[in-house]
C-alpha cells in the first residue's frame, strides 16, 4: 500500500472510511516494535517514566526532554473525541492502536506534549504507567488511508493508529507536523547555541565563579606575554650594546655566541606567544560551547535523580498495593477508566499484551503463597481467559507448578585463578589429558552438551512430514546448524564423562522424543548417543573429540558421523560436525567460531547439501558467523539455497533455473529469491540472568535438574558436578580429583586381568558399553555404537543390576 510521507499540514486521505476496531481488514502487514511499548511494568512502562520523570509532566510518561518550551498550539476546530488536556499537553484523546493479529486495534488514551507522543490504556492510568513514547523529532508520520496513519522513528518503535472518523485523523496529523516541526526547531536551535533554559541561583553562581577565575587566569596569562616580549627586546638591546664595545677578539667571539643564542631563545619565546595568543583566541571562542555542555551534564544529573525518585515512589507504591491486594469479585471492573480499558480481553496470545504485563488492568489480584516461585509467561498461558473464575486459576497454576521444569540455577560464583600457571605446560597436548579444575567446567557433563543438540528437534518434527525430500533435507541442514547456536556465548568447558557415565533425557510426554548417552570409550574418549521421537525420527551418534590447545587458541575436532533417519519414508541422512576453535585462551575475551564445511548426504536418495561455515576474518565485510548451504539432487542440479548464521537463523531460497544469455541455464535472481524466502530456524532467546548462569539456554537450564527413576550411571548423580552447580567449587575440585582417581584404579584393574589373561592364554572380554553395541554400520561401513535397547524397560522396572558403580 502506498503511503505518502507528511510535509507540513496534510490534506485528507481517501473518501473511504472505515470503522474503528476494525473489521474491514487484517491489519498492518508489519507491527512495528512500537507494540512492545503496550506491555506493563517492565517493558514499555519503564521508559515512558523516564520520560515523564525528566519532563517534570503531571505523571509518568505526560511529557518528555527532547524539546523543551512551550507546547505547540492545538490546531483550531473541534476535537470529536479529542482535545487539548488540562495538563499542558498540546493534544490528548482516544485512538485506535494495532496490537497484534489477535485482538486487532485496542482503544488507547493517547497524549502529545513537548515534542512526545505517549499512550496509555486508560486516561486514569496516566498517573502511575506509560505504555510508550515515540519522539517526534526524529519521527515519520505517514497515511494509509481515510483513518489510518503510521508513526515511525525508523528503529524499534512503529504505531499503527486509527482514528474514528477522517477529519479525527486529519487534527491527529496536523497537530503531529506541528509539534515535529517545532522539536526539529528547538533541536537544531539547541545545538547551534548555548543553553538557553534557566537555571537555579545557586547554579548560576557556581558558573559565574567559574567564569570569573578562568577570566583571571587568562589575564595573567597576558601579563606574563607582556612581560616576556619586554624583557626580551631588553635582552637584545644589552647584547647589541656590548657589540659596540671595544673589547679583545676572544671577548667579541663570546659576545657573538650569546647573541645567537638570544636570538634562538627570542624566536623560541616568539613561537610560545603566538601559541598562547592562539590558545587565548581559541578558548574564548569555545567557551560558550564550554558552558553549554558543563549545563547540559548538570541538567542530566538532575532530571536523572528526579526519575530515580519518581522509580522510587512508584516501586514503593506497587508495593503497597501487592502486600494490600484484596480479591475482588470477577465482574467487578476498574473504578477508572472504560470497561474495555481496564479489563483483560478474552483472547489469550503471546503477544506485548499477554497476562504477564497485566498487573494495573488485571481484574483479580491475589497473594500467592512464596512456596509456589512460579511466575506464567507467554509460553504457559496462550489460550488462558481473564474471565476465570479465581478458584480455576490457582487450579490451573498449582497443575503446572507440579509439571514446570526448572527457570534457574545458582549463580556462578566469582573465582579467581591464575590460568597461566596451568596452562603453560599444557601446550601441544590433547584437553582430555589436562587435569583441570572445576574452575574452567560448567556445571554439565559433555554427555548433556551431546543431548543439547535436540533442543530444536522441532525441525526434524517437521522434517518428518514434509513429503519431497528435497525439503526435507533443508530442515535436516537447519538442525544441523541449530546444534551450535549455544555455544556462542558457552566458553566453559563441559565435565569429561566417565567410563560407563550415562544420560537420559525422557520428554516423551512433552516433546514426543527421548534420549539416551553413554561414554563407551574413555581414551579416546567417545560418546554413543541415541534419541528417538514418536513424530517419526531417529536420530544417533558416536562422537569422539580431539583437541589441541595451541597457546593462543583451543582446537576441537569432533570425529564420527551423525545419523538421521526418518520412519514413514526409509530416508537416512549422515553428516559430521564442523571444527570449534576457541580463541584468546591466555589474554583477552574468550570468543568461539565455528568453521568448516558439512556434508549432509541422503543415501536413500542421493540428494546432498553442502554447508559453509565461513571462519571469522576481522577483514572480511561479510556477517558473522555466517554460513551457506545449496541443496542439489543427484544430478548436482541446485534446488534451494540455504542461508543465515550458526548463531541466529537459517534461511531457505527456492532457486528456480531461468533461461541464459547463450541459451544455458542461468540462477534465479536476487529479488525472485527473496519472494521464495522461507525462514526454516531461529535461536530461541536466552533466559533472563543468562551471563550469570554460564549462559545456559532455557533446555540446558532443566539438564542437570534431579529426577527420580535415572540410572545409577546418570551424570546427574554425578557428585563433583553437582557440588560445582551449587556453588562450592573446593569441595568439587576435591570430589572429581577423589573419581578421577577411581577411574584410574578401575583402568589399572582392567589392565592387569587382561595381562593375566594373556600369560593364562585364557580368553579376555575388553570392556563393553553397557547399553550400545559396537559393531559396522550398514550404510556408512564404519565401526560404531549402536544402541542395543533394554535401557527403558529396565528404567522402568528398577532394575539396575548391570550397572557399574562410578560415582
Amino acid at each position: 500500500m502506498a503511503a505518502t510521507e507528511l510535509r507540513g499540514v496534510v490534506g485528507p486521505g481517501p473518501a473511504a472510511i472505515a470503522a474503528p476496531g476494525g473489521g474491514g481488514g487484517a491489519g498492518p502487514p508489519v507491527v512495528g516494535g512500537g507494540g512492545r511499548g503496550d506491555a506493563g511494568p517492565g517493558s514499555g512502562a519503564a521508559s515512558g517514566t523516564v520520560a515523564a520523570a525528566a519532563a517534570g509532566g503531571p505523571g509518568p510518561g505526560a511529557g518528555g526532554v527532547a524539546a523543551a518550551g512551550p507546547a505547540p498550539t492545538p490546531p483550531a476546530g473541534g476535537s470529536g473525541s479529542s482535545g487539548t488536556g488540562g495538563s499542558g499537553s498540546a493534544r490528548e484523546g482516544w485512538l485506535f492502536k494495532w496490537t497484534n493479529y489477535i485482538k486487532g486495534y485496542q482503544r488507547r488514551w493517547f497524549v502529545l506534549s513537548n515534542g512526545l507522543l505517549s499512550y496509555y490504556r486508560s486516561k486514569a492510568e496516566m498517573r502511575h504507567t506509560c505504555r510508550g513514547t515515540i519522539n517526534l523529532a526524529t519521527a515519520n508520520i505517514t497515511v494509509e488511508d481515510s483513518c489510518n496513519f503510521i508513526i515511525s522513528n525508523g528503529g524499534a518503535q512503529t504505531y499503527h493508529l486509527k482514528a474514528s472518523s477522517e477529519v479525527e485523523r486529519q487534527r491527529w496529523v496536523t497537530a503531529l507536523e506541528l509539534a515535529k516541526a517545532k522539536a526539529v526547531k528547538m533541536l537544531a536551535e539547541s545545538d547551534e547555541s548555548g543553553d538557553e533554559e534557566s537555571v537555579s541561583q545557586t547554579d548560576k553562581t557556581e558558573l559565574q565563579n567559574t567564569l570569573r577565575t578562568l577570566s583571571s587566569k587568562v589575564e595573567d596569562l597576558s601579563t606574563c606575554n607582556d612581560l616576556i616580549a619586554k624583557h626580551g627586546t631588553a635582552l637584545q638591546r644589552s647584547l647589541s650594546e656590548l657589540e659596540s664595545l671595544k673589547l679583545p677578539a676572544e671577548s667579541n667571539e663570546k659576545i657573538k655566541q650569546v647573541n645567537e643564542r638570544a636570538t634562538l631563545f627570542r624566536i623560541t619565546s616568539n613561537a610560545m606567544i603566538n601559541a598562547c595568543r592562539d590558545f587565548l583566541v581559541l578558548a574564548q571562542t569555545h567557551s560558550k560551547k564550554w558552558q553549554k555542555s558543563l549545563q547540559y551534564e548538570r541538567d542530566q544529573r538532575i532530571r536523572l535523580e528526579e526519575t530515580l525518585e519518581q522509580l522510587a515512589k512508584q516501586h514503593n507504591h506497587l508495593e503497597r498495593a501487592f502486600r494490600g491486594a484484596t480479591v475482588l469479585p470477577a465482574n467487578t471492573s476498574g473504578s477508572t477508566g472504560s470497561g474495555k480499558d481496564q479489563c483483560c480481553s478474552g483472547k489469550g496470545d503471546m503477544s506485548d499484551e499477554d497476562d504477564e504485563n497485566e498487573f494495573f488492568d488485571a481484574p483479580e489480584i491475589i497473594t500467592m503463597p512464596e512456596n509456589l516461585g512460579h511466575k506464567r509467561t507467554g509460553s504457559n498461558i496462550s489460550g488462558a481467559s481473564s474471565d476465570i473464575s479465581l478458584d480455576e486459576q490457582y487450579k490451573h497454576q498449582l497443575e503446572e507448578t507440579k509439571k514446570e521444569k526448572r527457570t534457574r540455577i545458582p549463580y556462578k560464583p566469582n573465582y579467581s585463578l591464575n590460568l597461566w600457571s596451568i596452562m603453560k605446560n599444557c601446550i601441544g597436548k590433547e584437553l582430555s589429558k589436562i587435569p583441570m579444575p572445576v574452575n574452567f567446567n560448567e556445571p554439565l557433563s559433555m554427555l548433556q552438551r551431546l543431548t543439547e543438540d535436540l533442543e530444536y528437534h522441532e525441525l526434524l518434527d517437521r522434517a518428518a512430514k514434509c513429503e519431497n525430500s528435497l525439503e526435507q533435507l533443508c530442515y535436516v541442514a537447519a538442525f544441523t546448524v541449530s546444534s551450535y547456536s549455544t555455544t556462542v556465548f558457552r566458553t566453559s568447558k563441559p565435565f569429561n564423562p566417565l567410563l560407563g557415565e550415562t544420560f537420559e533425557l525422557d520428554r516423551l510426554e512433552e516433546n514426543g522424543y527421548r534420549s539416551l548417552c553413554e561414554q563407551v570409550s574413555h581414551h579416546p574418549p567417545a560418546a554413543a548417543h541415541h534419541a528417538e521421537s514418536k513424530n517419526g525420527w531417529t536420530l544417533r551418534q558416536e562422537i569422539k573429540i580431539t583437541s589441541k590447545f595451541r597457546g593462543k587458541y583451543l582446537s576441537i575436532m569432533p570425529l564420527g558421523t551423525i545419523h538421521c533417519i526418518f520412519h514413514a519414508t526409509g530416508h537416512h541422512y549422515t553428516w559430521k560436525k564442523v571444527t570449534t576453535t576457541v580463541h584468546n585462551i591466555i589474554v583477552g575475551k574468550l570468543w568461539i567460531d565455528q568453521s568448516g564445511e558439512i556434508d549432509i548426504v541422503n543415501h536413500k536418495t542421493g540428494d546432498k547439501c553442502n554447508l559453509k561455515f565461513v571462519p571469522y576474518s576481522y577483514f572480511s565485510r561479510d556477517v558473522a558467523r555466517k554460513v551457506t548451504g545449496e541443496v542439489t539432487d543427484p544430478s548436482g542440479k541446485v534446488h534451494f539455497a540455504l542461508l543465515g548464521t550458526w548463531d541466529e537463523k537459517m534461511d531457505c531460497f527456492k532457486v528456480q533455473p531461468v533461461s541464459g544469455e547463450n541459451g544455458g541455464d542461468a540462477r534465479q535472481r536476487g529479488h525472485e529469491a527473496e519472494e521464495s524466502r522461507v525462514m526454516l530456524w531461529k535461536r530461541n532467546p536466552l533466559p533472563k540472568n543468562a551471563e550469570n548462569m554460564y549462559y545456559f539456554s532455557e533446555l540446558a537450564l532443566t539438564l542437570n535438574a534431579w529426577e527420580g527413576g535415572t540410572a545409577p550411571t546418570d551424570s546427574r548423580l554425578r557428585p563433583d558436578q553437582r557440588l560445582m552447580e551449587n556453588g562450592r567449587w573446593d569441595e568439587a575440585n576435591a570430589e572429581k580429583q577423589r573419581l578421577e582417581e577411581k577411574q584410574r584404579l578401575s583402568r589399572k584393574k582392567r589392565e592387569a586381568e587382561a595381562m593375566k589373561a594373556t600369560e593364562d592364554g585364557t580368553p579376555y572380554d575388553p570392556y563393553k558399553a553397557l547399553w550400545f553395541e559396537r559393531k559396522k554400520d550398514p550404510v556408512t561401513k564404519e565401526l560404531t555404537h549402536i544402541y542395543r535397547g533394554e535401557y527403558w524397560e529396565c528404567k522402568e522396572k528398577q532394575d539396575w543390576n548391570s550397572c557399574p558403580d562410578i560415582f
